[in-house]
């Protein structure tokens, strides 16, 4: 496991195989018999962010490694960026479409999920060219 990294490219608007990154992840990590609670921590957080680059992105790409300790996941899309982070982070705003909505996506809980599911989080965001969402969930929690 250690230095294992797994790629994902993630086209936007996509949404007939948005989800599949975070699948593969979740049978990956599986395998190697990491906590079922750590899991789905991992899997919540990554689907919020995966659903995000397909919604809002023209593309993006998904890098996850994996360590002894824990696993990291960089989520690197080129989009509209995000004009206000601190707006972002409130539960229930959104700038989602209407065609999103519809579809069942864009409630305005995605960074917010993904926030209480990781240990850590940073986004590097630049309007009008993207964004960089950062996580990190630890194998075992740090006391």
């Amino acid at each position: 496991m250690s230095g294992t990294i797994l790629t994902y490219h993630v086209d936007g608007g996509d949404f007939s195989n948005a989800g599949n990154a975070s699948s593969n992840i979740k049978k990956y990590l599986k395998q190697l018999n990491v906590d079922p609670q750590i899991i789905k921590r991992i899997v919540v957080a990554l689907y919020e962010a995966e659903v995000n680059i397909v919604a809002h992105a023209f593309e993006g790409d998904i890098t996850a490694t994996l360590s002894p300790t824990d696993i990291s996941i960089v989520l690197a899309d080129k989009g509209p960026g995000i004009k206000d982070i601190g707006l972002a982070m409130t539960e229930g705003y959104s700038t989602a479409s209407q065609k999103v909505r519809e579809m069942g996506f864009g409630a305005g809980m995605g960074l917010p999920n993904i926030k209480r599911n990781v240990d850590e989080m940073n986004i590097e965001t630049a309007v009008g060219k993207g964004t960089t969402l950062t996580l990190k969930v630890f194998f075992v929690p740090k006391s």
